[in-house]
């Protein structure tokens, strides 16, 4: 029997509500796995005087174990994205994610210093996996460019309102307990969401039929506007990254606040950029590429205003402007850099994170002499230059250079030019 007009029409609006269900059931799941794998690292800060009066080593050699968890989570980036895409993507991002749940909770029975560094490294090559094949496959899973912009910002958003809220969550755990309950909570949190992973995802194949790191990488590096376009995410991540770890020092020397209220306080930064991040794909749908100068604009005024301290009360709408600024901008380049080469995103996402996180490690070492030279207030004001000069750039690669296909220089003239006519 023929279904009637009405009847194919319900079941078209039935399947399609229930598409839009496990899309958004998706882009939640792999945002919570991102706000846990992302505290696990951040929630170090507050609890390294423990472990140090507990291995009896100093501060220093206590804070190994947290360069221990970066530098092969910012390493290890560079492999997973063409591994996601050779094997699937949602298979790499559970056993990744399974793999970050084992060691960190294996990290809370460390019985010295050494083997505490250890299981940090693992854990933090595994969590290497999450953030670049995470935001591919939303790239995947998306077609249009709005709705894939709002869900990749509100991943990268939950991702950094994790990494934000973790000095809270690992401050409040050490106080009622020990550090050793900070490692096993977020292990566990991680668990349940493998679980859950496991039984609402899809797996997929993947895209290409034969793994190479070499023709993968060297096929991303040949696109003329990829290698700049993510390069750009080394002065966010300077920016963003070399700054934010100094805040929460900062904060304490100036309000006399202890640790737990100061990662309250931060928690504005990453809420800022989980709000922001839902809304990225709308708002650049109706501002355009201008939007990138709004951001940079924004972020310079933001971390000025945290250099100058006047009262907290403008730290706080400063912290959100800041968090808001990172996401528009780091949303915007990524989601450019996946339309180069949507075949491989993957391995463009790769490149993006490490992108990223080297600006970032590259921020955090060097803003150790400008604190030394400078105090708190040059570090701001700089990292202050280097979002807006981000902004900028970024509005000249993707909203005139890609569209104009005009060099630098031709593209300044031109963007002046229409300055001037305006």
């Amino acid at each position: 029997m023929q279904k009637s007009y009405k009847e194919e029409a319900l079941i078209k609006r039935t399947m399609s509500t229930k598409d839009e269900r496990e899309k958004k059931l998706l882009v939640y799941l792999l945002g919570f796995m991102g706000f846990w794998v992302m505290g696990d690292n951040y929630a170090a800060s507050p609890i390294l005087v423990d472990i140090a009066a507990e291995f009896e080593v100093g501060i220093g050699t206590a804070a190994m174990t947290v360069t221990a968890y970066m530098l092969p989570f910012g390493l290890f980036t560079i492999i997973f994205g063409p591994l996601a895409d050779r094997f699937g993507k949602v298979r790499v991002i559970t056993t990744a994610a399974l793999g970050t749940a084992v060691f960190s909770s294996l990290a809370a029975a460390a019985f010295n210093i050494y083997s505490l560094a250890a299981l940090r490294a693992v854990n933090g090559a595994f969590a290497a996996a999450i953030l670049p094949v995470t935001i591919s496959l939303i790239g995947d899973t998306f077609e249009d460019p709005k709705s894939k912009m709002n869900s990749i910002g509100t991943v990268m958003g939950m991702y950094f309102l994790g990494a934000a809220a973790a000095t809270a969550i690992g401050g409040g755990l050490s106080f009622i307990g020990s550090w050793r309950i900070v490692y096993l909570a977020y292990g566990i949190a991680e668990l349940i969401l493998v679980v859950l992973l496991y039984k609402f995802l899809t797996f997929e194949k993947g895209k290409i039929d034969k793994l190479s790191f070499r023709e993968a990488y060297s096929d991303a590096l040949s696109h003329p506007e990829l290698p700049r376009t993510v390069a750009l995410l080394s002065l966010v991540g300077f920016a963003v990254f070399g700054s934010f770890t100094y805040l929460g020092d900062y904060l304490v020397e100036q309000t006399g606040y202890n640790i737990l209220y100061v990662g309250l306080i931060l928690t504005l930064f990453g809420l800022a950029a989980f709000i922001g991040g839902r809304r990225a794909g709308t708002i650049k749908k109706k501002i355009g590429t201008k939007i990138l100068l709004i951001a940079g604009v924004l972020g310079l005024l933001s971390l000025i205003t945290i250099s100058y301290w006047i009262s907290i009360y403008l730290i706080i709408p400063a912290l959100f402007g800041f968090g808001l600024a990172f996401v528009i901008l780091q949303v915007t380049i990524i989601m450019t850099s996946q339309q180069y080469l949507p075949e491989k995103r993957g391995t463009v996402m790769s490149l993006a994170s490490f992108n990223m996180f080297i600006g970032g490690a590259v921020g955090i070492f060097i803003n150790r002499t400008i604190l030394a030279r400078l105090d708190y207030q040059g570090l701001f004001a700089i990292a202050g230059i280097a979002i807006f000069s981000v902004g900028i750039l970024s509005f000249l690669i993707i909203g005139l250079f890609s569209k104009e296909g005009c060099s630098a220089i031709d593209c300044i003239v031109r963007l002046y030019k229409k300055l001037e006519l305006d």
